[in-house]
């Protein structure tokens, strides 16, 4: 059985070259191995090891009269104790 805890959610429209320069951004800083969210008083920063998993999903789910809804999912993923760091909460 898992536990599951949210410790961080954003979800907000952006144009497209908007979410390129934060794409941009983001691999940026996971090629430094520190990542660092925030949103009002709200901020969570994260230890990457040297190795992680990377996960890219695409799909399609019907919405009903809205239509289809389109989603490409990139996950990064690690376990504490993995080379090179850990999550980290500051």
């Amino acid at each position: 059985m898992s536990d599951e805890k949210k410790l961080f959610k954003s979800e907000e429209q952006k144009s497209r070259s908007e979410v390129s320069e934060f794409l941009q951004q983001l691999a940026t800083r996971v090629a430094e191995g520190q990542v660092v969210f925030g949103q009002g008083q709200q901020e969570i920063a994260l230890q990457l090891p040297e190795r992680l998993v990377l996960e890219v999903q695409v799909e399609d789910e019907d919405k009903g009269r809205r239509g289809i809804q389109h989603s490409l999912e990139i996950e990064l993923k690690w376990f504490d104790g993995d080379q090179g760091g850990s999550l980290e909460l500051r």
